[in-house]
């Protein structure tokens, strides 16, 4: 039997290859709401670009991990967030945002919130959704895989769901938000609609796979042609997503919404998605 949690005695260090199995077996106890941390894993004994895979170890054994990168993604024991917090301070902030379990986000930044900045938004509660079957809805036939030939109108859709979403314009701090819509359509990760309008052609509807692992993939980017909205596009054009994933991706699909965007959770909720936990997100 473990002995108790002691504060004292914990302490925070960078995961080696060493602590592979005990990290993975964290990560999979919960891995919709871990997943954002679980693409990491190749990085333990490693990092890359200043990021880590941190573990908060007590006594002989781990009781959370974290990815430290341009997002700080806690997962594990609550009891272990004050630990991670007095090392993220430390450390000082260079993560954009903290993000993951609603419990977890909610204890490290109740930890960190008298020594970080004010953060430009907390969204404090957003459902983590799961489709494990098959959608409960038709497919909209047009969904496609987008390609590296997609670009020049899937950069432009791309930049409009950010800035809705996120409250900014990716593009201001350079070519990096490019670069990461070209690494998706590069590796078929992102689907979508095209209409033509006047000869040219535009995005109606985009999705992207945002993170795969453990037999789950996580849609991120969901976004629908504010001239298309409230006609059901999204509804049939989510559920081919599903059809599309589940068939040669994963069997899990996931994703997280905000707890105020009735319209998403509706969509949601048509094509057959139910709840399987709590994200939180605080951003800078």
């Amino acid at each position: 039997m473990r002995a108790p949690w002691s504060r004292a005695t914990a302490r925070v260090r960078p995961l080696t290859e060493a602590d592979r199995v005990e990290a993975e077996a964290i990560l999979t106890a919960r891995p919709v709401t871990s997943i954002l941390a679980a693409v990491h894993l190749e990085a333990i004994g490693r990092g890359y670009d200043g990021a880590q895979m941190l573990g908060v170890e007590e006594g002989d054994h781990l009781t959370a991990v974290c990815w430290a990168g341009a997002n700080l993604v806690p997962v594990g024991a609550v009891e272990a967030m004050p630990t991670l917090a007095s090392w993220v301070r430390r450390r000082g902030r260079r993560s954009s945002s903290v993000v993951g379990s609603a419990e977890l986000v909610h204890a490290l930044w109740s930890e960190l919130s008298d020594s970080w900045p004010t953060p430009r938004e907390v969204r404090a509660n957003q459902p983590a959704l799961v489709i494990t079957g098959p959608p409960a809805v038709p497919g909209d036939a047009r969904v496609r895989l987008a390609d590296s030939g997609d670009f020049d109108v899937m950069f432009p859709a791309s930049v409009a769901m950010f800035t809705e979403e996120v409250g900014y314009d990716p593009t201001r701090s350079g070519g990096g938000y490019a670069q990461y819509v070209r690494g998706l359509l590069a590796t078929r990760r992102s689907f979508v609609v095209t209409e033509d309008r006047g000869g040219n052609r535009r995005v109606v509807f985009k999705a992207d796979i945002g993170a795969l692992w453990g037999g789950i993939a996580q849609v991120q980017g969901v976004w629908v042609h504010p001239e298309r909205r409230g006609r059901g596009l999204a509804t049939a054009a989510m559920a081919a997503v599903v059809d599309q994933i589940q068939a040669g991706v994963a069997p899990t699909v996931s994703l997280y919404v905000n707890d105020y965007n009735a319209a998403a959770r509706a969509v949601y909720a048509k094509v057959g998605f139910v709840q399987a936990g709590t994200y939180a997100t605080v951003l800078f």
